[in-house]
C-alpha cells in the first residue's frame, strides 16, 4: 500500500524537522484512509522531548471532536527523529495500537510512512508525492 501526501506538505513537514535538531517535533496527519491531505504541528509535550514525543491531549481531543464535527479526519500522526532514520523506533513500536493509524516519521532530511496494523508492530507503506 502507500500514502499520497503533496508534495509541497511533505516539504514542509521535511523543513520543520530540519529546523528542530535537538527536539522531536510532532502533529496530526487528517484526510482518508490513503491520503493525507492536511497536516498540523502541535507543541511536544513529552518529559524528554529530545526522544520523544506525546502531543497535548487536550489538542488530540479536540483534533477527534473536529473531525466528529465534519472536519477532515484524524488518520494518524508524524514525528521526528532529530539524531536518527526515519524508522518506528522501539518507544515508537510501544506506542502502536493497531488501529491502521498512518505514521509519517522525518529524520536525516528523509520521510518515511508506517502504519500501525497491530499492536507493536507497523508496515512500511511507500510515500506517493503528489504535485
Amino acid at each position: 500500500m502507500s500514502v499520497t501526501i503533496s508534495s509541497e506538505l511533505l516539504g514542509r513537514l521535511l523543513a520543520e524537522a530540519a529546523a528542530s535538531p535537538d527536539v522531536e517535533i510532532c502533529g496530526l496527519l487528517f484526510g482518508a484512509a490513503g491520503s493525507i491531505e492536511a497536516a498540523e504541528a502541535y507543541a511536544n509535550v513529552a518529559a524528554n522531548p529530545a526522544r520523544t514525543f506525546e502531543i497535548d491531549p487536550k489538542a488530540l481531543f479536540a483534533a477527534h471532536r473536529r473531525a466528529r464535527g465534519g472536519g477532515l479526519a484524524v488518520i494518524g500522526h508524524y514525528h521526528s527523529h532529530p539524531s536518527g532514520s526515519p524508522i518506528p523506533s522501539p518507544r515508537d513500536a510501544a506506542q502502536a495500537m493497531g488501529d491502521g493509524a498512518v505514521w509519517i516519521i522525518l529524520g536525516g532530511g528523509m520521510a518515511s510512512a508506517w502504519r500501525s496494523v497491530e499492536v507493536g508492530a507497523f508496515v512500511e507503506e511507500a510515500i506517493d508525492p503528489i504535485g
